[in-house]
């Protein structure tokens, strides 16, 4: 524990009730949150800290935006969720909405990212079979190392993350895994005809924000589209103006076979994803073989349509792009020896902690926290700094002072 780092009578009474009555399936910093807006996050005990964690990005337009609570409060009152039984007033708004917004002929909408990934794989397996004209059962996908794409039976399937995977098993079969960012095994594993997709993310949040090499998505688009086999971007974390543009393809023009949304969709406010495609890959699927009761319920799809709007009304890609770049400098100019990399695209960024100490960045994050930053390490040594993307300039330049500080701990 990080020295003179306190936990109060009442913070610890809510970590007991979580510990006695819930799973133990996360491991989260010490802290009980009870309030959010904007950037800022406050405890049951009042103290307020800067969010950098934004929810995994799904509070990207910051906590309890306004319009986006109103039309929340607003729909809510009304309609919440009729099934897919019956039509609703405002799912074909929404589908005209958001299919318009991205440049797809369709949208199917599910809940949680997982679901979403889940959808488009199914998607790519129709359509190899269906188009492409795969034999049937014989469907191939391609993933890549380090991935994060979700934590089901099926997903885990193709994770190489030991902790996501021991005795789970037995695990589907159809993957090929390849090394990220590796365009050669690329080439080699699409000579195999029952391949039907690719899919991948732009930049591998969980893995650590790993960023590709420039010019990496756009060879694979044209990988893809040589093969006659579908790219499939799970921008659920990486989209909706995180890294700087609208999608992380965009800063290469890249677009995908099938795009797969979450997290920010909904402001942070209730689960709502999305998979968007063109007729050709969404209409392979007929009714009754794919659905979900609440996906694409009246409530996500108000909500969703204000949280889209939110984005570009605010230009929040563009703040991002330049409080990325402000973040990212703060930090190497801090010429610290604990920090052996700083890396990112945007407000989606991680710094690597150089130290003897394997639990060096756990007590990092303990510092921050007691400092007044929250933020989370992933794979032991690397710290996420993805902050809403409604940041400003003296709130960055405050944050690189309350990491600078943190980081004596580590002396």
């Amino acid at each position: 524990m990080v020295p003179g780092f306190t936990i109060s009578e009442r913070t610890q009474r809510y970590l007991k009730l979580e510990e006695q009555y819930g799973a133990h399936n996360y491991h989260p910093l010490p802290v009980v949150l009870e309030r959010g807006e904007g950037v800022f996050l406050w405890d049951v005990d009042g103290k307020r800290y800067y969010d950098f964690l934004s929810g995994y990005s799904a509070v990207n337009q910051g906590h309890c935006h306004p319009k986006i609570i109103n039309a929340l409060v607003e729909q809510a009152q009304k309609l919440t969720l009729t099934s897919r039984a019956f039509h609703s007033d405002l799912l074909g708004e929404y589908a005209q909405y958001i299919t318009t917004y991205f440049g797809y002929d369709k949208v199917l909408p599910m809940n949680t990212g997982v679901e979403a990934v889940e959808t488009a794989i199914k998607l790519c397996r129709r359509w190899g079979y269906m188009v492409k004209g795969i034999p049937e059962n014989q469907a191939k996908i391609i993933i890549c190392a380090n991935n994060f794409h979700g934590r089901t039976l099926n997903v885990i399937s193709f994770s190489t993350d030991p902790t996501a995977r021991n005795s789970f098993g037995p695990f589907m079969p159809g993957y090929e895994i390849i090394p990220y960012n590796d365009l050669p095994a690329l080439e080699r594993a699409l000579q195999d005809k029952n391949v039907c997709g690719f899919l991948v993310e732009p930049i591998q949040g969980e893995a650590g924000v790993v960023v590709p090499d420039e010019g990496y998505l756009g060879k694979v688009r044209q990988y893809c589209t040589d093969a006659h086999i579908l790219l499939l971007a799970d921008e659920i974390q990486t989209g909706l103006a995180r890294t700087g543009a609208m999608l992380a393809c965009d800063h290469e023009q890249v677009r995908p076979d099938v795009l797969i949304l979450g997290k920010a969709l909904s402001g942070g406010t209730l689960p709502i994803a999305a998979v968007l495609a063109d007729d050709e890959v969404m209409l392979t699927i007929k009714p009754g073989e794919h659905g979900s009761t609440y996906g694409g319920n009246p409530l996500a799809c108000k909500v969703a349509m204000v949280a889209l709007q939110v984005l570009k009304d605010e230009k929040m890609a563009e703040n991002s792009a330049l409080m990325g770049d402000m973040l990212r400098h703060g930090l190497q100019d801090l010429m610290s020896p604990h920090i052996s990399l700083v890396r990112g695209k945007g407000l989606l960024n991680a710094i690597v902690i150089k130290h003897a100490n394997p639990d060096a960045a756990w007590e990092l994050c303990l510092s921050l926290q007691e400092n007044g930053l929250l933020a989370k390490p992933t794979h032991g040594d690397k710290i996420r700094f993805a902050p809403p993307l409604i940041i400003n300039a003296s709130q960055v330049q405050d944050c690189v002072k309350i990491i600078a500080r943190s980081l004596e701990i580590l002396d």
